[in-house]
Parts: C-alpha cells; structure tokens; sequence
C-alpha cells in the first residue's frame, strides 16, 4: 500500500462486501484528503505518487475501523457542512446533506430580511454537533442564534465548534418534552428550526449498521406508536413562542410527510410546504405560525 492508487485499491478490495466500490472509494478519499492534506481532484491526478510514510502508517487501523461499520466521520473525528467544519463524536449525529438543504430553504426564506440587515432570533432545537445553528448564525449576519439539547456531551461538542467556526450561539440543555425545562428558552423567535429523532423501529430493520450500531440513539429513535411524539411538542413550543408570521422548520421521516402536515394544520400553523430532498423523498417542512 505504498501508492495512492494502492491505498484506493487495498480500501476497495476490503469494504467492498460493507459499501460497494463506489462508496468504499469515497470513503478511502476522505480518509487520504484528511492525512496528506491534498484535495481529491490532487489525490486523482497524481495517484501513482507514493504517500507518506507516516501516512501508510495509519491506514491499516483506520481500515480495521471501518471494517467494523464505523462511520468514516467517527474515525476522522470530523466532518464538513455547509462548507464548514464539525467536529463530530459518538454523542452527535453526523451531519448529512439533507440537513444543508434544510438550512438552505431557511436561508432563501429570509433572503429580504438579510439584506434588510433585520435582525432575527432563531431557535434550533436538537442541536446535536451544532451544525444548523451554526452555519445559520455564520450566514445571517442580524441573528441571534440559541440551540438546545438534552445531551450534554453533544453541547460541548457543539460549543466547540461555534468556537472552531467563529459563530455566536447561545447552548442550553433542554429537555423538549419536559415543559419544565422551558424558563431558559422562553422567548420570542422568528424562527424555530429541529431536525428531531424519527426513525422507527421498523425503519431501524431497513438501515445501515453504521448508523444503528454507532449513532446515538437518543439521537434518532421514537417508539413505534408515537412517531411524530418530538414534532407534536415542537410544534406547541413553538405555538406559543414564534412571533406572528414566524417560520417552523422541520427534517422530517420520508415516510410521515401527509401526517407532519396534518398535524401541523390541526394546530393551526398555516402555508404549509412539504419539500424533497435531493433523493425525492419527502424530507422538509416549512410552516407559517398565523
């Protein structure tokens, strides 16, 4: 394993039966962009180099990770967003493309607000490693941006990251389905925002280990019979504390989008948007508090 080419190959050879060859590729891009510092399109174009010594080191116990389903962004201990970086731990989800296009819709939504330099509070509940309340309080200059979670160690994670990424967010560790926790976020938003836990016990039969085996749990499940129990608090939260004509925003299980709307009808959110992901799965809501 002593060229780059090499160490593509040996990646290829050893994850195929657990990713296939495209994405075992991939993954062995990441893995030599982070140790040798050169970009992908580099990587490419000099394959037949030798790596680093120090390099071809490595490669064989991160392997040995990876054989094991551990997510590449575990083993890294980062990963990019939005053009940012996030440190990433067994305590926070991995932040995933779906979740740029969320913050993207936010973004467009308050383009006149931004140019208009009006100022904007915002609230992203979830927060896990802090990417949503980050790249939004990087990219609308005006906010005042809070986040919450009931997990600590993922506060930490994400109050590293604002100072890794220079952003201004104020952490809080809240429960969402304790009422009691409420006093610290009590307040009125322009924006609430959550990419809350959705996936189901019978979704779980159909996911990769990677992410059941290594993920927080927290994180991501709701029991069977109360799917949508995390967006049915959300929603009277934020009932009570968006300013009229604010924004909910929320990622969604593809498989709940007719029911997410209904609900947020019954509750009287108004100009409901059920949105796509880059997949065509049903993946984003927006909704207008009346």
């Amino acid at each position: 394993m002593k060229t780059i080419k090499d160490a593509v190959l040996s990646f290829k050879n050893q994850l195929n039966d657990l990713y296939g060859p495209q994405e075992a590729e991939a993954i062995a891009m990441l893995v030599l962009q982070e140790l040798t510092g050169m970009s992908r399109a580099k990587l490419k174009a000099f394959e037949d180099d030798d790596l680093p010594s120090e390099t071809v080191d490595k490669l064989p116990q991160i392997l040995q990770e990876l054989s094991t389903g551990k997510p590449v962004q575990y083993i890294l201990g980062s990963t990019e967003f939005y053009g940012l970086q996030f440190l990433v731990n067994a305590a926070t989800l991995i932040p995933r493309p779906e979740t740029e296009e969320l913050v993207a819709w936010i973004l467009e939504s308050q383009k006149l607000k931004v140019q208009d330099q009006r100022s904007l509070q915002i609230l992203d509940i979830g927060t896990g490693t802090g990417c949503i309340a980050i790249t939004l309080s990087k990219n609308i200059t005006n906010a005042h941006v809070s986040a919450v979670d009931i997990s600590m160690e993922a506060l930490r994670t994400a109050e590293r990251n604002a100072m890794i990424n220079e952003a201004k967010v104020d952490f809080h560790n809240v429960d969402i389905l304790d009422k009691n926790n409420y006093q610290v976020i009590d307040n009125r938003y322009d924006i609430i925002v959550s990419n809350p836990p959705y996936v189901t016990p019978a979704d779980k039969l159909k996911m990769h280990a990677n992410v059941t085996d290594f993920e927080p749990h927290t994180a991501l499940f709701v029991p069977e019979e109360e799917p949508l129990k995390f967006y049915i608090a959300i929603a009277d939260f934020a009932n009570t504390q968006l300013d009229k004509d604010g924004l909910l925003f929320f990622e969604i299980n593809e498989a709940f989008g007719k029911e997410t709307s209904e609900m947020l009808i019954a509750k009287g959110f108004d100009k409901i948007e059920l949105r796509q992901d880059m997949s065509g799965r049903d993946r984003m809501i927006k909704a207008l508090k009346a």
